[in-house]
């Protein structure tokens, strides 16, 4: 063996360890970040059953929204199992532990928008669909009421530029209210409200086109909280 070829395998099995203890590590973290809640669903559990009788599941417009409005959260005894940047994959994986394992009443489900964005990879559409029917359905089989979100509008991410949200969110809003109407879950409309004339959402509603201000919440409240009566 040259020198040189002796250089290159060397490289090659640096390279290869190198990939495999990436791998092994990505395979030890918490890709869907089941420690984010542990200690607060042990408290929740704790809790009458009037407590907490409704769930959100979600992402950073979920997190932010208990941020932005924690008293919305609190006086109704909602919780909120937002975590930022998940995609429905992520969520899914989580479902068991952050909403069923709590014994909800129901659960409202906004998710969708980062899987747009492309935050664990490219994703189709029908996929997307495909997450949150399984989510809608292990809650359905657990006797838990489902609300299915639009998804909100967003004419761009600034983390992840022209993945075309306002084309494909309102194409995944149809999807998902066909599948809702199909298996009588209750769909949760934000999108016809929030979205401006290019299907985005107005500055007024949200400082950088995707998570809402605290305006935008109150209006995400109104509606929903008409559907939360309804499905209890």
């Amino acid at each position: 063996m040259t020198i040189q070829s002796k250089i290159t395998a060397a490289a090659l099995l640096m390279l290869t360890f190198g990939l495999g203890t990436i791998q092994a590590k990505a395979q030890k973290g918490d890709w869907a970040n089941f420690k984010k809640y542990n200690a607060s669903n042990q408290m929740v559990k704790a809790l009458p059953s009037s407590d907490r009788q409704v769930v959100f599941m979600g992402n950073s417009i979920t997190e932010g929204w208990y941020h932005n409005d924690s008293s919305f959260f609190k006086t109704h005894h909602f919780i909120g199992r937002g975590i930022s940047g998940q995609t429905t994959s992520q969520m899914l994986v989580r479902f068991r532990k952050d909403v069923l394992d709590l014994h909800p009443k129901a659960v409202v489900i906004l998710a969708g928008t980062n899987d747009i964005a492309g935050n664990t990879g490219d994703i189709e559409l029908d996929n997307i669909m495909g997450n949150l029917a399984s989510m809608a359905e292990l809650a359905k089989a657990h006797g838990v009421k489902v609300l299915l979100c639009s998804v909100t509008p967003a004419f761009d991410y600034p983390w992840s530029r022209g993945k075309q949200p306002n084309i494909k969110i309102p194409a995944l809003n149809k999807m998902i209210q066909a599948y809702a109407r199909k298996n009588h879950f209750i769909y949760v409309d934000y999108f016809s409200r929030l979205a401006d004339e290019r299907g985005g959402l107005p500055a007024s509603l949200a400082k950088d086109g995707v998570h809402p201000t605290l305006e935008g919440y109150k209006i995400m409240e109104e509606i929903v909280l008409k559907s939360i009566k309804k499905a209890l």
